[in-house]
């Protein structure tokens, strides 16, 4: 039987090192591979799609009914998130026994956001009580506000008598931690085998996972903190006792020859997320890793020929994305996107004009999406130019949507074979298989880019990706605070390349001239680092790029957020996918899966000579220096212009 876990709707009604990231990225690549191919197909008479009306519901909890959309609990504009708990998943327990987990909940879920709480088993009363008591128990006095956004519902879900049971048992999720996952112990000292929860290791430490349809004998490794005599070519059972960490018991094993590690927990605790630490995470685990809860009896067992063997039995997280690991800042994360979709929507109701592109189009192929545009009369009189892009499916959920993250470029042509045909109006990101990615990004810099009655759009990402549909609307406006009557004219400074010795090299002073009634200029810039060599450049490295006007006024720009573990999963509210099926979380070098590419904007007006010949340089850096990389370089996607604002 399949069990699910999670789904969300808006009340509006709408339903470490760099080594490490590089063998992150690389599992998953393995991992969505295999999920492409046995994703389930387009189904038919679905009841239940993301983006419908949310249908009526009451709920009893421990607190009262609770109604939707009628009950005075929820305000006009907030997220409610279900959560579906069951103890016979370690993963589920893990996201409510770890206090780091709660913790993440209690500091970061929105005002906004109301969390339901409900539970698949016929304990659903003593499970909801239990989460109700974990909550309280890492409870900050900060945040008292949160208890009337939790509601505990204490029957099985099996008996809401409503429509949620059906969503549920609808959405299928077939990824991490959906899956039921058990270990069954064999013996001929037991009289039956023993079937237990089993929670794997963090999934960018230990890559490896357990291959379900084999068996192998079991060891006893100790605590693992020191060298065993019989664990070679045996799985190494190992207690969680000891003074060493969980890497270290792993790398003991792995070193005595183990195929693989079991770690027991600690009598009266449940299984916990097993991670690597600071350095530890430079040294790669080859084995898989899981751990189970307490159970002596496997123990006992030991002195017989025991047999481990994993199984799954498939469960649910559907629509929520995708749980990297058991933390409940996943629902955090996907609380605050509906934040940042409400602060989009009321950016989207201010007055503009709008220039329809693109609308639901695929985009694959050498090609991609291709449009002929009537631009409007009197472009300038407007200072204001949006792009408002979105991305969705060919299916109505997640799973159709193309695995992997690749760089989306819009160019346009207003006149042919003018200096500004074929320049980039605007670059995105798509996210890991999910289907929610809106962005309104400011290019108001590229207006000159119009420069004729008729645009050529072209909108395209790498041939071989899977297909997107693509919307774009161009929206140009003229707030009242813009400075009235100003006219920009742009010029192309420079552009990217393979970032390696020679990156600098073809690079020169390029000299320029203000036009006569100039009043403002303005360095604009769009780039970002793709590719790894043995520093993870370009994505996950920092890197400079400096610009220098004149000789001796430096603008420079750093990545330093590339690299990091949560750099992009901590700017959700600025516009990331949240809870994609990869790599999500890092920072990247200018980027984020899921996310618009966000233009770089100095005013250089002061640096620069009205009335004589200038000069711009730019160079890129690594590490304070040109890159020297040994192995296959990264490259840097940029195009770069100069801005030069003129009174009428």
């Amino acid at each position: 039987e399949h069990q699910r876990s999670h789904f969300l709707f808006m009340c509006k009604l709408t339903v470490r090192e760099m080594s490490v990231l590089r063998r992150a990225k690389e599992m998953l690549r393995q991992r969505n591979e295999v999920l492409a191919l046995r994703a389930s197909p387009p189904r038919r008479n679905e009841r239940f799609t993301p983006g419908s009306p949310a249908r009526p519901f009451t709920l009893r909890t421990l607190n009262g009914s609770l109604s939707f959309p009628h009950g005075g609990a929820f305000p006009g504009n907030c997220s409610l998130v279900f959560h579906a708990f069951t103890n016979r998943s370690a993963f589920s327990e893990c996201l409510w026994s770890s206090e780091e987990s709660v913790l993440a909940l209690v500091q970061g879920i929105p005002r906004n956001a109301h969390l339901v709480l409900l539970a698949l088993d016929g304990s659903a009363s003593r499970d909801v009580l239990w989460i109700r008591d974990r909550i309280e128990h890492v409870m900050s006095s900060l945040r008292c506000e949160i208890l009337n956004l939790i509601h505990y519902v204490p029957l099985p879900v099996y008996d809401l008598g409503n429509w949620i049971p059906s969503l549920l048992y609808e959405w299928t999720c077939y990824d991490h931690g959906c899956d039921l996952d058990q270990a069954v112990f064999q013996s001929s000292y037991l009289s039956t085998p023993v079937v237990v929860k089993r929670l794997d290791a963090r999934y960018d430490w230990a890559m490896v996972h357990w291959d379900e349809k084999l068996t192998w004998p079991l060891a006893d490794g100790g605590n693992g903190c020191t060298f065993p005599l019989y664990v070679r070519h045996a799985v190494a059972f190992v207690t969680q006792a000891g003074d060493c960490s969980f890497f270290t018991k792993v790398f003991t094993m792995e070193k005595a020859g183990a195929v693989g590690v079991v770690v027991m927990s600690l009598p009266g605790h449940p299984p916990q997320d097993m991670n690597c630490k600071d350095e530890e995470c430079n040294t790669p685990i080859s084995i898989p890793v899981s751990m189970v809860p307490y159970t002596p009896s496997v123990f006992t067992a030991l002195r017989f020929v025991t047999i481990f063997v994993t199984s799954a039995t498939e469960g649910n997280l559907a629509e929520m994305g995708w749980f990297l690991y058991p933390s409940l800042s996943f629902v955090v994360w996907q609380a605050q996107w509906f934040d940042y979709l409400s602060e989009l929507e009321s950016r989207l109701a201010r007055p503009a004009t709008l220039l329809p592109v693109f609308n639901r189009t695929v985009m694959q192929g050498n090609e991609g999406a291709v449009r002929i545009v009537t631009v409007p009369e009197g472009l300038n009189q407007y200072t204001t130019l949006e792009l408002d892009m979105a991305l969705s499916c060919p299916g109505t959920r997640d799973e159709s949507c193309a695995p992997w993250d690749h760089t989306v470029q819009l160019n346009i042509c207003c006149r042919p074979n003018g200096p500004l045909c074929g320049q980039e109006l605007g670059r995105w990101i798509t996210p890991f298989r999910r289907q929610i990615g809106h962005w309104l990004t400011t290019v108001s810099a590229l207006l000159p880019l119009f420069d004729g009655d008729k645009c050529h759009f072209t909108m395209k990402t790498v041939p071989w990706a899977k297909s997107w549909l693509i919307s774009l609307h161009l929206r140009f406006s003229s707030p009242e605070l813009s400075q009235s009557g100003m006219q920009s004219l742009s010029i192309p400074v420079r552009s990217g390349g393979t970032f390696n010795s020679s990156y600098n090299k073809k690079y020169f002073p390029l000299k320029f001239i203000p036009p006569p009634t100039t009043v403002k200029v303005e360095l604009y810039a769009v780039i970002t680092g793709h590719g790894s060599d043995e520093n993870g450049c370009g994505e996950f490295c920092v890197t400079s790029h400096h610009f220098v006007v004149n000789g001796k006024f430096a603008n420079i720009r750093i990545f330093d957020n590339a690299g990091t573990p949560l750099g992009c999963a901590d700017q959700v509210l600025s516009g990331v996918v949240p809870n994609e099926h990869g790599t999500w979380l890092y920072g990247r070098d200018g980027w984020c899966d899921g996310r618009e590419v966000q233009p770089w904007r100095v005013d250089i007006t002061k640096q620069v000579s009205f009335f004589r010949s200038n000069t711009i340089l730019y160079y890129g850096w690594y590490d304070g220096k040109d890159p020297q990389p040994r192995l296959e370089p990264g490259y840097i996607i940029m195009s770069s212009y100069l801005v030069f604002y003129t009174s009428s």
